[in-house]
């Protein structure tokens, strides 16, 4: 893949980083002016690009380069004993793939998921504008996977379909069922959709080595960084 693209990019001015103490943050953006195509934001994501929302992004800080794209190589991934754990622990939940979580059923889950998680982050307080600026686009490019227990809502992860794999955008859930281990759950139907589609990779945004919060994404093997230009294998270590 090519990875010359004609764009202009516009940046942030420094702020204090949302995942290191002591580090400034600095952010580029796609021209929101640009038309995004699915074929466009794909190879973006090749180029470790995200999105929030209708915005397309990459950190770019002047003197930190800890912020790596991850992705899971699915053809040699194989569920640890944690994630067949997981599997099996939430086995009676339905799932069913949805193209809009515009509804008060979702919005309600998600507004106590941030207020009870996430009050110390950039969403809280939560918006029904918010919500809906956030975690949709108009690309024809986004699905939703809901999933229910006893026909009650639980959890929702948001994914986004691109060309060469499925990229997680974000995911919210129950938070008084966290013995279920639903944000690991939901990666691995993410990677089970991908497997049944075809797709190579689940793109699972940033990597800081430093960030506890991120370590997670580790427990995904093989899983590849974004570094100098190339996607190499990132160790579990």
């Amino acid at each position: 893949m090519s990875s010359s693209i004609n764009l202009k990019l516009f940046s942030t001015h420094p702020h204090p980083c949302s995942y290191l103490d002591d580090q400034e943050a600095t952010t580029v953006f796609v021209d929101p002016e640009a038309p995004m195509t699915p074929a466009l934001y794909s190879r973006l994501s090749d180029l470790g690009f995200r999105r929030s929302g209708q915005h397309v992004y990459r950190p770019q800080c002047a003197e930190c380069s800890a912020c790596l794209p991850v992705r899971v190589r699915l053809q040699d991934f194989k569920p640890n004993r944690t994630q067949k754990r997981t599997l099996k622990r939430n086995r009676d939940l339905q799932l069913e793939l949805v193209d809009s979580i515009d509804t008060d059923e979702c919005y309600a889950l998600y507004a106590r998921y941030i207020a009870e998680r996430h009050q110390d982050g950039d969403m809280y307080p939560p918006s029904r504008s918010q919500y809906q600026g956030f975690l949709t686009t108009e690309w024809g490019i986004t699905r939703f996977l809901v999933a229910r227990a006893d026909g009650k809502l639980v959890g929702v992860a948001v994914c986004d379909q691109l060309e060469q794999g499925l990229s997680a955008v974000y995911t919210f859930f129950d938070p008084a069922l966290s013995a279920r281990s639903l944000g690991s759950w939901f990666i691995l139907q993410q990677i089970h959709w991908a497997n049944r589609l075809g797709l190579p990779y689940l793109y699972l945004g940033y990597w800081i080595r430093d960030c506890q919060k991120m370590n997670y994404k580790t427990q995904y093997q093989p899983l590849e960084c974004f570094r100098a230009g190339f996607w190499a294998r990132l160790s579990a270590n």
